[in-house]
Protein backbone atom coordinates (compact mmCIF):
# COMPACT_ATOMS: atom_id res chain seq x y z
CA UNK A 1 0.00 0.00 0.00
CA UNK A 2 1.04 3.20 -1.08
CA UNK A 3 1.99 5.68 1.76
CA UNK A 4 2.16 9.67 1.76
CA UNK A 5 4.11 12.42 4.62
CA UNK A 6 1.78 14.10 6.25
CA UNK A 7 3.56 17.27 5.54
CA UNK A 8 2.95 16.47 1.81
CA UNK A 9 0.52 18.05 -0.24
CA UNK A 10 -2.59 16.07 -0.61
CA UNK A 11 -3.85 15.21 -4.01
CA UNK A 12 -6.12 17.91 -6.17
CA UNK A 13 -9.69 16.36 -6.19
CA UNK A 14 -10.49 13.69 -9.23
CA UNK A 15 -12.89 11.37 -10.06
CA UNK A 16 -13.37 8.31 -8.03
CA UNK A 17 -11.16 5.19 -8.97
CA UNK A 18 -11.67 1.70 -8.56
CA UNK A 19 -8.81 1.95 -5.64
CA UNK A 20 -7.49 4.91 -4.23
CA UNK A 21 -3.96 5.01 -2.04
CA UNK A 22 -4.76 5.49 1.56
CA UNK A 23 -2.76 8.33 3.00
CA UNK A 24 -0.49 7.60 6.20
CA UNK A 25 -2.07 8.65 8.84
CA UNK A 26 -0.72 11.89 11.06
CA UNK A 27 0.93 11.34 14.10
CA UNK A 28 0.59 13.15 17.31
CA UNK A 29 4.55 13.46 17.49
CA UNK A 30 5.00 17.58 17.70
CA UNK A 31 7.08 19.51 15.28
CA UNK A 32 8.93 22.35 16.56
CA UNK A 33 7.69 25.75 14.05
CA UNK A 34 10.08 27.61 12.15
CA UNK A 35 12.13 29.93 14.27
CA UNK A 36 11.13 33.17 12.30
CA UNK A 37 7.12 32.26 13.78
CA UNK A 38 8.78 31.62 17.20
CA UNK A 39 10.17 35.26 17.26
CA UNK A 40 6.98 36.67 16.21
CA UNK A 41 5.23 34.71 18.65
CA UNK A 42 7.34 35.98 21.76
CA UNK A 43 5.46 39.53 21.39
CA UNK A 44 2.05 38.21 20.32
CA UNK A 45 -0.67 38.45 22.48
CA UNK A 46 -0.73 35.46 25.21
CA UNK A 47 -2.68 32.66 24.01
CA UNK A 48 -5.19 30.82 26.08
CA UNK A 49 -3.63 27.72 28.30
CA UNK A 50 -2.48 24.53 26.27
CA UNK A 51 -2.62 26.02 23.23
CA UNK A 52 0.24 26.32 20.63
CA UNK A 53 1.76 29.23 18.38
CA UNK A 54 0.70 28.22 14.85
CA UNK A 55 4.27 27.24 12.99
CA UNK A 56 2.75 29.72 10.03
CA UNK A 57 -0.12 32.51 9.43
CA UNK A 58 0.54 34.28 12.97
CA UNK A 59 -2.15 36.82 13.54
CA UNK A 60 -1.08 40.16 13.96
CA UNK A 61 -2.96 43.31 14.45
CA UNK A 62 -4.21 45.13 11.47
CA UNK A 63 -6.78 48.09 10.65
CA UNK A 64 -10.31 47.96 9.67
CA UNK A 65 -8.71 49.39 6.19
CA UNK A 66 -6.88 45.96 5.99
CA UNK A 67 -9.12 43.57 6.98
CA UNK A 68 -11.97 45.10 4.69
CA UNK A 69 -9.11 45.25 1.51
CA UNK A 70 -8.35 41.77 2.06
CA UNK A 71 -12.09 40.23 2.51
CA UNK A 72 -12.72 42.24 -0.31
CA UNK A 73 -9.89 41.03 -2.72
CA UNK A 74 -11.12 37.12 -1.94
CA UNK A 75 -14.15 38.08 -2.90
CA UNK A 76 -12.50 39.84 -6.21
CA UNK A 77 -10.68 35.84 -7.10
CA UNK A 78 -13.95 33.85 -6.43
CA UNK A 79 -12.73 32.62 -2.69
CA UNK A 80 -16.05 32.75 -1.09
CA UNK A 81 -15.16 30.07 1.53
CA UNK A 82 -15.50 32.31 4.71
CA UNK A 83 -19.27 32.82 3.36
CA UNK A 84 -20.45 29.24 2.59
CA UNK A 85 -20.93 26.98 5.81
CA UNK A 86 -20.41 22.97 5.50
CA UNK A 87 -23.56 21.19 5.25
CA UNK A 88 -23.75 18.52 8.14
CA UNK A 89 -26.46 16.62 5.78
CA UNK A 90 -28.89 16.52 8.63
CA UNK A 91 -31.96 18.19 7.82
CA UNK A 92 -33.58 20.36 9.56
CA UNK A 93 -30.45 20.75 11.72
CA UNK A 94 -28.52 22.71 9.22
CA UNK A 95 -31.74 25.12 8.31
CA UNK A 96 -31.16 26.13 12.35
CA UNK A 97 -27.89 26.31 13.00
CA UNK A 98 -27.19 28.92 9.36
CA UNK A 99 -26.38 26.34 6.70
CA UNK A 100 -23.84 24.13 8.36
CA UNK A 101 -20.48 24.62 10.20
CA UNK A 102 -18.77 27.42 9.86
CA UNK A 103 -14.99 28.45 10.11
CA UNK A 104 -13.37 29.74 13.10
CA UNK A 105 -16.65 28.17 15.39
CA UNK A 106 -16.52 25.61 17.65
CA UNK A 107 -19.40 23.26 17.90
CA UNK A 108 -20.17 20.70 20.63
CA UNK A 109 -22.20 17.88 20.92
CA UNK A 110 -23.34 15.95 24.32
CA UNK A 111 -25.32 13.76 25.77
CA UNK A 112 -24.93 10.69 27.64
CA UNK A 113 -23.51 7.56 26.59
CA UNK A 114 -24.91 4.56 24.02
CA UNK A 115 -27.44 7.74 22.06
CA UNK A 116 -24.93 7.69 19.13
CA UNK A 117 -22.70 10.67 19.29
CA UNK A 118 -19.76 8.72 17.51
CA UNK A 119 -21.93 7.85 15.22
CA UNK A 120 -23.50 11.17 14.64
CA UNK A 121 -20.37 12.52 14.69
CA UNK A 122 -18.54 10.46 12.03
CA UNK A 123 -21.54 10.60 9.48
CA UNK A 124 -20.87 14.42 9.61
CA UNK A 125 -17.28 13.79 8.98
CA UNK A 126 -18.53 11.41 5.72
CA UNK A 127 -20.94 13.71 4.53
CA UNK A 128 -18.38 16.82 4.59
CA UNK A 129 -15.38 14.41 3.07
CA UNK A 130 -17.73 13.56 0.53
CA UNK A 131 -17.74 16.61 -1.06
CA UNK A 132 -14.80 16.75 -3.72
CA UNK A 133 -13.10 20.61 -1.96
CA UNK A 134 -13.65 19.02 1.57
CA UNK A 135 -11.55 17.55 4.26
CA UNK A 136 -12.69 16.08 7.25
CA UNK A 137 -10.00 15.28 10.22
CA UNK A 138 -11.32 12.53 12.86
CA UNK A 139 -9.66 12.72 16.13
CA UNK A 140 -10.93 9.18 18.21
CA UNK A 141 -9.74 9.01 21.83
CA UNK A 142 -12.30 5.46 21.30
CA UNK A 143 -11.72 3.59 18.63
CA UNK A 144 -9.12 2.49 16.05
CA UNK A 145 -8.78 3.77 12.49
CA UNK A 146 -9.55 0.35 11.58
CA UNK A 147 -12.82 -0.34 13.37
CA UNK A 148 -13.73 3.38 12.22
CA UNK A 149 -13.55 2.14 8.79
CA UNK A 150 -15.27 -1.23 9.79
CA UNK A 151 -18.39 1.20 10.72
CA UNK A 152 -18.63 3.55 7.98
CA UNK A 153 -18.87 0.04 6.04
CA UNK A 154 -22.20 -0.52 7.44
CA UNK A 155 -23.35 2.76 7.00
CA UNK A 156 -22.23 2.87 3.17
CA UNK A 157 -24.37 -0.51 3.11
CA UNK A 158 -27.65 1.36 3.99
CA UNK A 159 -26.64 4.53 1.85
CA UNK A 160 -27.28 7.79 3.90
CA UNK A 161 -29.98 9.60 3.40
CA UNK A 162 -31.39 6.65 1.25
CA UNK A 163 -31.30 4.29 4.19
CA UNK A 164 -31.90 1.54 2.06
CA UNK A 165 -31.97 -1.62 4.52
CA UNK A 166 -32.05 -4.62 1.59
CA UNK A 167 -28.55 -5.28 1.98
CA UNK A 168 -27.72 -3.73 5.01
CA UNK A 169 -24.45 -4.56 7.25
CA UNK A 170 -24.28 -5.19 10.66
CA UNK A 171 -20.78 -5.57 11.95
CA UNK A 172 -21.19 -9.08 12.87
CA UNK A 173 -21.94 -9.31 9.09
CA UNK A 174 -18.94 -8.20 7.64
CA UNK A 175 -16.64 -9.67 10.15
CA UNK A 176 -18.26 -13.06 9.37
CA UNK A 177 -17.84 -12.26 5.49
CA UNK A 178 -14.44 -11.72 5.92
CA UNK A 179 -13.45 -14.66 7.99
CA UNK A 180 -15.49 -17.11 6.18
CA UNK A 181 -13.58 -15.75 2.56
CA UNK A 182 -10.14 -15.48 4.21
CA UNK A 183 -10.84 -18.85 5.96
CA UNK A 184 -11.59 -21.06 1.79
CA UNK A 185 -8.25 -19.58 1.28
CA UNK A 186 -5.95 -20.81 3.54
CA UNK A 187 -8.29 -24.06 3.20
CA UNK A 188 -7.22 -24.19 0.12
CA UNK A 189 -10.76 -24.30 -1.11
CA UNK A 190 -12.26 -22.75 -4.56
CA UNK A 191 -13.38 -18.97 -4.41
CA UNK A 192 -11.28 -18.01 -1.50
CA UNK A 193 -10.24 -14.36 -1.78
CA UNK A 194 -6.61 -13.34 -0.35
CA UNK A 195 -7.08 -9.70 0.44
CA UNK A 196 -9.73 -7.63 2.68
CA UNK A 197 -10.07 -5.45 -0.83
CA UNK A 198 -10.44 -8.49 -2.86
CA UNK A 199 -12.90 -10.09 -0.08
CA UNK A 200 -15.37 -6.97 -0.39
CA UNK A 201 -15.14 -6.43 -4.16
CA UNK A 202 -15.89 -10.03 -4.91
CA UNK A 203 -19.20 -10.26 -2.31
CA UNK A 204 -23.02 -9.09 -3.46
CA UNK A 205 -23.58 -7.76 0.55
CA UNK A 206 -20.16 -5.38 0.49
CA UNK A 207 -19.27 -4.41 -2.97
CA UNK A 208 -21.73 -1.19 -2.79
CA UNK A 209 -20.58 -0.16 0.62
CA UNK A 210 -17.02 -0.30 -0.68
CA UNK A 211 -17.28 1.68 -3.95
CA UNK A 212 -19.05 4.39 -2.14
CA UNK A 213 -16.83 4.73 0.80
CA UNK A 214 -13.68 4.73 -1.55
CA UNK A 215 -15.00 8.12 -2.95
CA UNK A 216 -14.08 10.20 -0.33
CA UNK A 217 -11.02 7.59 1.29
CA UNK A 218 -8.45 10.51 0.64
CA UNK A 219 -10.10 12.90 2.08
CA UNK A 220 -11.45 11.73 5.20
CA UNK A 221 -7.96 11.73 7.51
CA UNK A 222 -8.34 9.59 10.57
CA UNK A 223 -5.87 9.23 13.97
CA UNK A 224 -6.35 6.99 16.99
CA UNK A 225 -5.33 9.38 19.22
CA UNK A 226 -3.56 9.26 22.84
CA UNK A 227 -5.08 10.81 26.06
CA UNK A 228 -1.71 10.59 27.29
CA UNK A 229 -0.07 12.45 24.25
CA UNK A 230 -2.18 13.75 22.55
CA UNK A 231 -2.39 17.12 23.46
CA UNK A 232 -3.68 20.46 21.63
CA UNK A 233 -0.28 21.70 20.59
CA UNK A 234 0.30 18.50 18.74
CA UNK A 235 -3.78 18.88 17.42
CA UNK A 236 -2.79 22.23 16.42
CA UNK A 237 0.25 21.59 14.91
CA UNK A 238 -1.67 18.24 12.90
CA UNK A 239 -4.71 20.71 11.56
CA UNK A 240 -2.16 23.74 10.65
CA UNK A 241 -0.17 21.28 8.58
CA UNK A 242 -3.66 19.65 6.57
CA UNK A 243 -5.14 23.41 6.54
CA UNK A 244 -1.90 24.48 4.43
CA UNK A 245 -2.07 21.14 2.25
CA UNK A 246 -5.76 21.59 1.73
CA UNK A 247 -5.96 25.28 1.37
CA UNK A 248 -7.84 25.73 4.43
CA UNK A 249 -10.69 23.35 3.44
CA UNK A 250 -10.58 20.83 6.65
CA UNK A 251 -13.01 20.32 9.24
CA UNK A 252 -11.94 18.87 12.78
CA UNK A 253 -13.59 16.67 14.39
CA UNK A 254 -12.34 15.19 18.52
CA UNK A 255 -14.17 11.96 19.81
CA UNK A 256 -14.19 13.43 22.96
CA UNK A 257 -13.09 16.93 24.48
CA UNK A 258 -12.24 15.65 27.60
CA UNK A 259 -10.11 13.17 27.45
CA UNK A 260 -7.09 15.15 25.24
CA UNK A 261 -4.20 15.28 27.14
CA UNK A 262 -3.16 18.13 29.03
CA UNK A 263 0.35 18.67 29.66
CA UNK A 264 2.50 20.69 30.70
CA UNK A 265 -0.17 22.07 32.28
CA UNK A 266 -1.17 21.20 35.47
CA UNK A 267 -5.00 21.89 35.76
CA UNK A 268 -6.36 21.70 39.35
CA UNK A 269 -9.00 20.39 39.08
CA UNK A 270 -12.00 18.47 36.19
CA UNK A 271 -13.32 22.04 35.79
CA UNK A 272 -9.68 23.31 34.98
CA UNK A 273 -8.41 20.81 32.64
CA UNK A 274 -11.74 21.43 30.64
CA UNK A 275 -11.34 24.99 30.90
CA UNK A 276 -7.82 24.64 29.48
CA UNK A 277 -9.11 21.94 26.88
CA UNK A 278 -11.61 23.84 24.78
CA UNK A 279 -9.77 27.29 25.29
CA UNK A 280 -7.82 25.44 22.89
CA UNK A 281 -10.16 24.12 20.59
CA UNK A 282 -11.60 27.74 20.30
CA UNK A 283 -8.20 28.80 19.78
CA UNK A 284 -7.50 26.22 17.16
CA UNK A 285 -10.87 27.28 14.77
CA UNK A 286 -9.96 31.01 15.49
CA UNK A 287 -6.36 31.01 14.70
CA UNK A 288 -6.15 28.05 11.53
CA UNK A 289 -9.29 29.80 10.25
CA UNK A 290 -11.25 26.21 10.52
CA UNK A 291 -14.34 24.91 11.87
CA UNK A 292 -13.81 22.70 15.03
CA UNK A 293 -17.02 19.61 16.02
CA UNK A 294 -16.01 18.35 19.05
CA UNK A 295 -17.97 15.34 21.42
CA UNK A 296 -18.63 15.83 25.05
CA UNK A 297 -19.22 13.24 27.66
CA UNK A 298 -21.97 14.15 30.38
CA UNK A 299 -21.14 14.46 34.00
CA UNK A 300 -22.65 12.19 36.51
CA UNK A 301 -25.07 14.46 37.76
CA UNK A 302 -26.28 14.60 34.00
CA UNK A 303 -26.61 10.88 33.64
CA UNK A 304 -28.84 11.04 36.62
CA UNK A 305 -31.30 13.47 35.15
CA UNK A 306 -34.17 12.76 33.55
CA UNK A 307 -33.17 14.80 30.50
CA UNK A 308 -29.15 16.10 29.64
CA UNK A 309 -29.27 19.65 29.21
CA UNK A 310 -25.50 21.85 28.69
CA UNK A 311 -24.74 22.39 31.95
CA UNK A 312 -24.65 18.78 32.50
CA UNK A 313 -21.97 18.47 30.00
CA UNK A 314 -18.88 17.00 32.32
CA UNK A 315 -15.89 20.21 33.04
CA UNK A 316 -16.92 23.94 33.71
CA UNK A 317 -18.88 26.75 32.02
CA UNK A 318 -15.67 27.48 29.75
CA UNK A 319 -18.48 24.86 27.42
CA UNK A 320 -20.81 27.55 27.32
CA UNK A 321 -19.05 30.37 27.24
CA UNK A 322 -16.53 28.94 24.24
CA UNK A 323 -18.89 27.58 22.36
CA UNK A 324 -20.56 28.87 19.16
CA UNK A 325 -23.02 26.01 18.82
CA UNK A 326 -23.67 23.46 21.64
CA UNK A 327 -26.05 20.31 20.89
CA UNK A 328 -27.38 18.10 23.64
CA UNK A 329 -28.82 14.89 22.42
CA UNK A 330 -31.60 12.67 24.20
CA UNK A 331 -33.46 9.42 24.32
CA UNK A 332 -37.00 10.46 22.75
CA UNK A 333 -38.61 8.05 24.37
CA UNK A 334 -36.78 8.78 28.04
CA UNK A 335 -37.84 12.82 27.69
CA UNK A 336 -41.50 12.52 26.23
CA UNK A 337 -43.84 14.48 28.99
CA UNK A 338 -45.87 10.76 29.92
CA UNK A 339 -48.03 12.77 31.91
CA UNK A 340 -49.58 14.49 29.25
CA UNK A 341 -53.09 14.07 27.53
CA UNK A 342 -52.10 12.83 24.60
CA UNK A 343 -49.25 10.11 25.83
CA UNK A 344 -50.02 6.71 24.60
CA UNK A 345 -47.63 4.19 26.31
CA UNK A 346 -48.59 2.02 23.30
CA UNK A 347 -47.50 4.27 20.49
CA UNK A 348 -44.84 5.83 22.34
CA UNK A 349 -42.82 2.32 22.22
CA UNK A 350 -41.72 3.43 18.55
CA UNK A 351 -39.71 6.43 20.07
CA UNK A 352 -37.04 4.48 21.26
CA UNK A 353 -34.97 4.36 18.48
CA UNK A 354 -35.79 8.41 18.05
CA UNK A 355 -33.17 10.97 19.28
CA UNK A 356 -33.75 14.54 20.24
CA UNK A 357 -31.26 16.71 18.87
CA UNK A 358 -31.43 20.04 21.30
CA UNK A 359 -29.49 23.50 20.05
CA UNK A 360 -29.17 24.60 23.05
CA UNK A 361 -27.05 27.45 21.92
CA UNK A 362 -26.61 29.30 19.03
CA UNK A 363 -24.93 32.77 18.60
CA UNK A 364 -25.76 32.83 14.95
CA UNK A 365 -29.67 32.09 15.40
CA UNK A 366 -32.56 30.70 17.55
CA UNK A 367 -31.58 28.02 20.16
CA UNK A 368 -33.49 25.39 22.20
CA UNK A 369 -35.33 24.22 19.41
CA UNK A 370 -35.53 20.22 19.26
CA UNK A 371 -35.31 18.35 16.20
CA UNK A 372 -35.29 14.61 15.77
CA UNK A 373 -33.84 11.80 13.85
CA UNK A 374 -33.83 8.00 13.69
CA UNK A 375 -31.08 6.08 14.57
CA UNK A 376 -30.02 2.88 12.98
CA UNK A 377 -27.85 1.30 15.57
CA UNK A 378 -27.16 -2.32 13.81
CA UNK A 379 -25.44 0.29 10.66
CA UNK A 380 -24.08 3.13 12.53
CA UNK A 381 -26.04 5.66 11.08
CA UNK A 382 -28.54 8.20 11.28
CA UNK A 383 -31.34 8.65 9.01
CA UNK A 384 -30.44 12.52 8.36
CA UNK A 385 -33.79 13.16 7.21
CA UNK A 386 -35.21 14.50 10.65
CA UNK A 387 -37.95 16.67 11.59
CA UNK A 388 -39.13 19.13 14.06
CA UNK A 389 -40.28 17.17 17.44
CA UNK A 390 -44.08 17.55 17.66
CA UNK A 391 -45.12 15.85 21.03
CA UNK A 392 -44.43 17.56 24.58
CA UNK A 393 -41.23 17.28 26.40
CA UNK A 394 -40.32 16.97 29.47
CA UNK A 395 -39.40 20.60 31.11
CA UNK A 396 -43.07 21.76 30.06
CA UNK A 397 -41.33 22.74 26.43
CA UNK A 398 -43.51 22.34 23.36
CA UNK A 399 -42.53 23.05 20.13
CA UNK A 400 -44.56 23.58 17.34
CA UNK A 401 -44.19 23.71 13.68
Amino acid sequence: MSTRRFTDDLPDPEPPRSAPPSPRMPTARPVSPPSQAASQAESAPREPRGAARPPSGLHLPRSLSQVINEADEKVIQGDLVDFVPMPTGFDPLDGLIGGGLRKTELTLLGGAQGLGKTIATLQIARNIAMRPDQYSFFLSYEHTEAHLMHRLLCLESINPPEIDLTNGLKLRDLYQIIVAQRGKQFMGRGGGAGSLLTILREQPQTAPALSRMLRYSDRLIMLKASPATTNLRSIKEMTARLADATGGNVTVFVDYLQKIAVHPERPRDENDKVTIIVEGLKDIALSLDVPVFSIVAADREGLKSKRIHLYHLRGSSALDYESDIAIIMNNKYQILAKDHVAFNPYTAKQYRNWVVFTVEKNRAGRAMMDMEFELQAQHFAFNPRGQRVQQQLIDDKVIES
